[in-house]
This record gives C-alpha cells, sequence and structure tokens, in this order.
C-alpha cells in the first residue's frame, strides 16, 4: 500500500512539473529609427536665408534612439581645451509614424528649451536619415526650419 500510494504521489508531481507554454510576443520589423546615428550636415533657414551650421570643424555629434526615447551629444574633439570647447547634450521621448517623427524634449543643457514638443518629417535612404521640421519658440524668438542628414552607425 504504501508503494501504491508513493507512486502516485510521485506520478502527480512529474505532472505537476510540465512546463507551461508561455505567451509569445509578436515582434515587428525594427523600427529604421533605432540606432545610434552621426550627424554629416546641418542647415538653418530662417526667413529665407540658409545657414550651414554643420559640420564644424573640430566637432562632432550622434544621436541615439531606442524603442521610446532619443537622446543627442555634440561636443569639440580638443576635450573642452581651447575657444571653440562646446558640449551640448539633450533626450526625451519621442513618437514615430509613417515618415513623422515628434520629440518631446525633457532635457537640455539650454534649459528653456525642455518641455517642448518638435514636429519633424524623415526620409530614409539606405543608411542615412534626413530630419527636416520646425522649430519654434515664441517667448526665445526662435522660429526658424532645420534640415539635418545622419549617417547609421554601425
Amino acid at each position: 500500500m504504501k508503494l501504491t500510494g508513493l507512486f502516485l504521489f510521485s506520478a502527480l508531481a512529474l505532472a505537476s512539473c510540465t512546463q507551461k507554454p508561455t505567451a509569445t510576443i509578436a515582434e515587428g520589423p525594427a523600427s529604421p529609427m533605432i540606432g545610434t546615428w552621426k550627424l554629416i550636415s546641418a542647415v538653418t533657414v530662417t526667413k529665407g536665408d540658409t545657414v550651414k551650421d554643420y559640420p564644424v570643424p573640430n566637432q562632432e555629434m550622434i544621436k541615439i534612439l531606442n524603442a521610446t526615447h532619443f537622446a543627442f551629444m555634440r561636443h569639440d574633439l580638443s576635450k573642452g581645451k581651447g575657444k571653440d570647447a562646446t558640449y551640448t547634450a539633450g533626450g526625451g521621448t519621442y513618437d514615430f509614424k509613417g515618415d513623422k517623427y515628434t520629440e518631446h524634449l525633457a532635457y537640455l543643457n539650454a534649459r528653456e528649451w525642455e518641455g517642448r514638443d518638435f514636429e519633424f518629417t524623415v526620409q530614409f535612404k539606405n543608411d542615412t536619415l534626413i530630419q527636416k521640421g520646425i522649430e519654434k519658440i515664441d517667448s526665445l524668438n526662435i522660429n526658424h526650419e532645420i534640415i539635418e542628414t545622419y549617417v547609421k552607425q554601425k
């Protein structure tokens, strides 16, 4: 009797150890926005006047995007020494649908820009991202179009 009870208990214990199927999340293709992008060109258009803002000698800039957030950093290549020392950084969340990309800027070393949304149109050509849109902040007298071109880093 003890042997039958032990056998029955063992069978029940083994049956309860079966692995339950895990739910899988259907993964679609990764967004083309996700990755690290190096700025290669930037232009600002204000009241019809076009100014080439980048490249700047002795500077570089990257933008990093994951599924929900973006961050960008721009600095001089002389490690903050000299008259051309500069550092700019910012980031926040973003929305991306079709060719519409909206940044919700939460962090920036120019603090008066924080808490604002900026809408852009994006275009992809192989490993190149072209971002175009209006930056407008009435309280800072800012109203210009920017056109930035990035190359995806490996």
